[in-house]
């Protein structure tokens, strides 16, 4: 007897590169242990500031720098980072106060 399971046009996570998620993950601990966990949630102005982070982030890697020199994370990884803020910025409901 076979099994069911109805997955049909549900989105396919197992389709998700993990080592790079590992990564963000690795600079979000790093994040963590210089500021406090869930400290980029309280950044004032943080759809320039993340953006910012972002572009700085790209253009050391453009220019040639694989690794940040802080952090020692790669700055592809630091840049995604970012770019995982401004989503969740741009897509949670406005609420007038965060948690």
């Amino acid at each position: 007897m076979n099994g069911r399971k109805d997955d049909q046009g549900k989105p396919r996570w197992e389709l998700l590169p993990l080592e790079p998620v590992a990564a963000v993950v690795d600079v979000l601990t790093f994040g963590a242990k210089k500021y406090a966990p869930d400290n980029w949630k309280k950044v004032e102005n943080p759809v320039d500031r993340y953006y910012a982070a972002v572009m700085r982030h790209l253009y050391a890697w453009r220019q040639g720098e694989i690794l940040d020199p802080e952090s020692g994370l790669p700055h592809i990884a630091h840049a995604l980072c970012s770019l995982i803020f401004l989503a969740w910025f741009e897509l949670r409901p406005r609420k007038l106060t965060d948690e």
